[in-house]
């Protein structure tokens, strides 16, 4: 791993605490399990859906729409991951959304 990788996987990780923080934060004031006004998740999740794929319009959009399918369906895992109690469920679901996306967009990468 080299310097820009470790400043990437920091940055996510800050990224993902701050996101859990606020989101508790926005919770306990709101008493709503998963407000609407907390953005930070969807982010994060978008920003795992690019983060290893071709940077061209074309995958973008493909990110865009597959990241958000999966974040409106919520197939397995990722409605497991949104049981989580308060920001840690925020947070996890649309992660995992991100990551799989991600995912997805590479095995088609490479079987294409």
């Amino acid at each position: 791993i080299d310097i820009s990788s470790l400043y990437l996987i920091l940055i996510i990780l800050i990224t993902f605490i701050i996101g859990v923080v606020s989101s508790n934060m926005v919770i306990s004031e709101t008493g709503d399990k998963d407000p609407s006004e907390v953005v930070i998740d969807e982010l994060l999740g978008q920003w795992l859906a690019l983060i290893a794929i071709p940077h061209t319009i074309g995958y973008a959009l493909s990110s865009f729409i597959l990241f958000r399918l999966l974040d409106i369906a919520k197939p397995f895992p990722i409605r497991q991951l949104e049981k989580y109690p308060t920001g840690w469920g925020v947070m996890l679901d649309d992660v995992a959304a991100g990551l799989i996306t991600c995912g997805l967009l590479n095995f088609y990468i490479y079987v294409s």
